[in-house]
């Protein structure tokens, strides 16, 4: 039921006597303007002190919610704003890509920046209306993803970030869609393409791990879960993240096939973060642009209010760079 306005007394007392608790122990939990809202408003409302006694614990101290609340000042009172697009199949389930929508909004309090997400399409992109889409955007952002739909819409939005400067961060699939766009336009591999959508591809150059090939059973060739990473410190993503360690979420099955790595250095775009365990690449940059980033991991796993991820951050920010 949604609660537009406070619960008054009378109607809570009646409340408890219909559900056999006591007044207290009713809870309004109204609508808010931000989920981020939410907590200072169970506060408001005791529960942490109700649920205590119902648990018969004891109440240590008071919550210490002074960081939460400068976050919300400056979630709410931004000193500037900028678009991102968010490029992806899934678009018209929004919610498939929560955690990315929530980890823009963490970096852009980081920021005291509002992030306006421009919600596209990739199956409604191509080279032909890519320009007039993506013009006015401050950074560009392609989704993870499976399967063939909608990737050639992701390429084309990544050749235009790469080609006109705009600030660029792929994920997951957006990272390898960067590796193909990369070894068709700049590279000169016409039909360069990952295995997974193209199987007989000429230029491979996303492959499946070499020791999954024999593997059947698809559940088994996943790489799932946290791993470390070497970050190279002369790199952007060293900046980025200020060491030289790392470790992340991964969901992935397909890699950045290694065999094509020199080629791809000797263009500009190098491998600044490598997978110690496998020689598996895990971040890509292209030396030849203000911001052009791309992981095989998901960043936005480990984005919080209290730690926003760093790879979100610096994007925002060079977002924000870009639009002045």
């Amino acid at each position: 039921m949604q609660i537009r306005k406070p619960v008054n007394h009378e109607i809570r007392r009646k409340i408890a006597l219909f559900c056999n608790v006591n007044v207290n122990a009713v809870i309004e939990s109204i609508d808010a303007s931000t989920i981020y809202d939410v907590p200072l408003l169970m506060l408001k409302e005791q529960l942490d002190k109700v649920v205590l006694a119902k648990l018969k614990l004891p109440l240590r101290q008071e919550p210490d919610m002074e960081g939460w609340k400068a976050f919300l000042g400056k979630l709410k009172n931004p000193t500037a704003e900028v678009r991102v697009g968010l490029i992806g199949k899934y678009i018209e389930l929004k919610d498939a890509y929560k955690s990315i929508a929530e980890a823009l909004i963490h970096a852009g309090v980081a920021n005291e920046t509002k992030v306006i997400v421009e919600w596209i399409h990739s199956e409604k992109l191509d080279d032909k209306n890519v320009e007039e889409k993506l013009r006015d955007l401050h950074g560009i952002l392609v989704a993870p993803g499976f399967g063939d739909r909608g990737i050639e819409g992701k390429i084309s939005a990544i050749k235009f970030a790469r080609e006109s400067k705009i600030p660029f961060l792929g994920i997951c699939l957006g990272m390898q869609c960067a590796v193909i766009e990369f070894s068709r336009n700049v590279l000169d591999m016409p039909g360069a393409h990952s295995t997974e959508m193209m199987p007989d591809t000429k230029y491979p150059v996303i492959d499946i791990m070499h020791e999954q090939k024999n593997i059947t059973r698809k559940g088994g060739t996943m790489r799932l879960g946290e791993f470390p990473c070497n970050v190279l410190k002369s790199s952007k993503a060293y900046h980025i993240y200020g060491k030289s360690r790392i470790s992340e979420r991964h969901r992935h099955r397909y890699e950045f096939n290694n065999k094509y790595q020199k080629k791809f250095e000797e263009a500009g775009m190098i491998a600044s973060g490598i997978n110690p365990n496998g020689n598996l690449v895990e971040i890509i940059e292209y030396k030849n642009h203000p911001w052009f980033v791309g992981v095989q991991f998901h960043p936005e796993y480990k984005s919080t209010v209290e730690s926003p991820h760093p790879l979100f951050v610096k994007f925002v920010k060079a977002a924000l760079d870009h639009s002045r």
